[in-house]
């Protein structure tokens, strides 16, 4: 795991970036602690961050290599895990290439001169990688096919600059003539889903490269983006009786994915939340390390921990199990922490105790598994069993249904069988968004007036609709979700959050081989029985503790409209609204009153108010420079 940054100039004068590189480098030292280097031709200059997990003594970056007529005719820097690249090797060493190093990265090179741009479709892993090919003068740019790990991009008339993390490119803006003016657009999405959609960044001019897509570049050209992965989910069956050989598949994938997620040259622990996604992983990891450490987290006030579930868990996988306890004071004082490491923000109160968590981990570990994935890949969201229940309404000609809408508006709020009416109404494209929204218009219009009438979901959900035309209905749901809520809330937490303690973080869930497994469960063995992904319960029976088995997950629950609403966090909050310079964005006597209906008990606004205060912290961090976010043992400005 590492940070990547570069430049293709467009005037040939890449050693005049080198200084503004070297300067912005150590921005995401973070991400790599362990080793730096830089390297640069007449057109390119990359640098590298690196987090040493495999081939510890070699395998530096930028890497150098080419065939024996034309040497160091490529140089690449590649952030992430690629675990088969013991296979990868082989396969290219039986066809006559040479290799220097023992490590994952240079496969990818290597392959890159075989295969050229379809060197994505035989990686296994996560991964950003740049590639500059000195003889065709092209770069090369590819991001895993689930989106994992992050590839930011912007061009000016200087050329293109890229990197792990978005903070390094605003440090290198003036050298690049890069107008950093906030995409007011990008604003209201993140404000709506609480997350900014890709390919945006709230900086106008920055861009996120999409998962499962490559890019290619050339110097003073545009960037060529191509999707090379597309989720299908075909209309499955599975025969009568043969049920159980579906169950037995997933069982062999996850067990062979979990094993390759530990090839490792260092220690490898597990996060364990208490639900059966986490502990699935941990428990198939406990076969491969006999001394597995798991680590969780919870907070002081009862009710909003899943600590002692994840303790039974541990104990009955034989783990051995660490716990960090997070105090209000604690989480307030990291705000400005997180939302630095985050880039853009993410409205997730999960991500500070995650933050707390990955630190408490990287005491004694460098890598650790998660189970992010499986709800989206195995059907696991309680929402996924809506089109159940909203099935007798797709028997209904529209306009019976669309009036069946409006009597729902007369209807008074509260009132049983309101938002039944409501949703049913709806088509699927009108009414799922996805698994996060804050605000509705008319909420979003309070305190953002110039938020645009036209504004809805569907501008960004309307293409990924178009898209899985004809899958099944959770098929739909969970394609949604794999382009959106996961790409824009799961996976930016689960990297930018543990790479800010240095840890790797490894999801063996998000494995192109599971996929193709996921990908063929039927409908009805994926909604079942009154439960969430049913076909994954049933092939874990034997792998996770019975009292998991069914349970609920709950992640690292946050007991926010408490904290909101008392002493905890209510004077954070004003002080926050108060004090922040978004005057020109948000109408901050609204968001005042918003906070004090909520202590009075008027209204559970606790998902909106932290929608709101996560921006203005992020915008007091990057754009008013105001807040000092506190980095400890930086030798970069506070100032980005």
């Amino acid at each position: 795991m590492c940070g990547l940054l570069g430049i293709l100039t467009a005037n040939g004068n890449a050693e005049d970036f080198v200084p503004a590189l070297e300067r912005a480098l150590p921005c995401m030292r973070h991400r790599g602690p362990d080793d730096a280097g830089t390297w640069h031709d007449s057109d390119a200059a990359f640098g590298f961050n690196r987090l040493s997990i495999i081939d510890i003594a070699h395998s530096h970056q930028p890497l150098r290599w080419g065939p024996e007529d034309e040497p160091d005719r490529y140089a690449m820097t590649f952030n992430g895990e690629i675990y088969n690249y013991v296979e990868l090797r082989k396969e290219l060493a039986d066809l006559g290439y040479k290799f220097n190093t023992s490590g994952d990265g240079e496969p990818i090179v290597v392959g890159f001169h075989h295969w050229g741009e379809s060197v994505v479709e035989h990686l296994r892993g996560m991964f950003g990688i740049a590639i500059w090919d000195t003889k065709e003068k092209k770069l090369f740019l590819a991001r895993d096919q689930f989106g994992i790990k992050p590839l930011f991009v912007a061009t000016t008339e200087q050329g293109t600059v890229f990197s792990s993390e978005k903070k390094t490119i605003l440090e290198m803006a003036k050298e690049m003539n890069l107008d950093l003016s906030l995409d007011k657009r990008a604003i209201e999405h993140y404000v709506d889903l609480q997350y900014v959609p890709e390919p945006e960044s709230l900086h106008a001019n920055i861009f996120r490269l999409e998962s499962g897509c490559t890019a290619i570049v050339r110097p003073g050209g545009k960037l060529e983006q191509k999707r090379y992965f597309k989720p299908r989910f075909p209309v499955a069956q599975v025969a009568k009786g043969k049920e159980q050989d579906l169950f037995d598949r997933i069982a062999r994938v996850l067990e062979d994915s979990v094993e390759k997620h530990m090839r490792a040259d260092v220690t490898v622990g597990s996060f364990l939340s208490g639900g059966i996604d986490s502990t699935a992983i941990a428990a198939l990891a406990k076969r491969h390390n006999p001394d597995l450490l798991t680590f969780t987290t919870g907070f002081e006030r009862e009710g909003y921990s899943e600590v002692d579930v994840a303790a039974e868990s541990a104990a009955a996988i034989g783990a051995e199990h660490i716990v960090k306890i997070v105090s209000p004071e604690e989480y307030a004082g990291a705000i400005p922490k997180i939302m630095w490491y985050l880039d853009d923000p993410v409205a997730d109160p999960s991500l500070v105790p995650l933050y707390f968590v990955a630190a408490e981990a990287r005491k004694h570990v460098k890598v650790v598994l998660s189970g992010e994935g499986a709800d989206e890949l195995f059907g696991g969201y309680t929402i996924y069993k809506e089109p159940l229940s909203l099935a007798p309404f797709e028997k209904i000609p529209s306009p019976l249904r669309k009036g069946l809408g409006q009597l729902s508006k007369v209807l008074p709020d509260g009132m049983k069988g309101k938002s039944l009416l409501e949703r049913g109404s709806m088509t699927m494209e009108e009414r799922y968004y996805g698994n996060a929204r804050s605000f509705n218009f008319e909420q979003m219009q309070r305190v953002i007036p110039w938020a645009k009438r036209d504004w809805d979901h569907r501008e960004v959900t309307a293409p990924i609709y178009v898209e899985s035309t004809g899958f099944d209905p959770v098929a739909r749901m969970q394609h949604l979700d794999l382009f959106t809520w996961m790409r824009g809330d799961i996976l930016v937490k689960a990297d930018k959050i543990n790479m800010a303690n240095s840890l790797e973080l490894r999801v063996p869930f998000l494995d192109k081989e599971v996929f193709k497994v996921a990908e063929t469960i039927p409908y009805d063995l994926k909604i079942a029985n009154g439960t969430t992904k049913y076909a994954l319960r049933k092939a874990l029976e034997q792998i996770v503790p019975p009292h998991v088995l069914h349970r609920k997950k709950l992640g690292f629950p946050v007991p926010m409209r408490h904290w909101l609403a008392g002493d905890e966090l209510f004077g954070w909050a004003q002080d926050t609204i108060n004090e922040s310079g978004t005057d020109d964005i948000f109408n901050k006597r609204a968001v005042l009153e918003m906070l004090n209906e909520h202590r009075e008990g008027v209204s559970d606004h606790s998902r909106r108010l932290w929608t709101v205060l996560a921006f203005m912290v992020w915008h007091g961090i990057f754009v008013e420079h105001r807040i000092d976010p506190q980095i400890e043992d930086r030798d970069y400005p506070v100032e980005l």
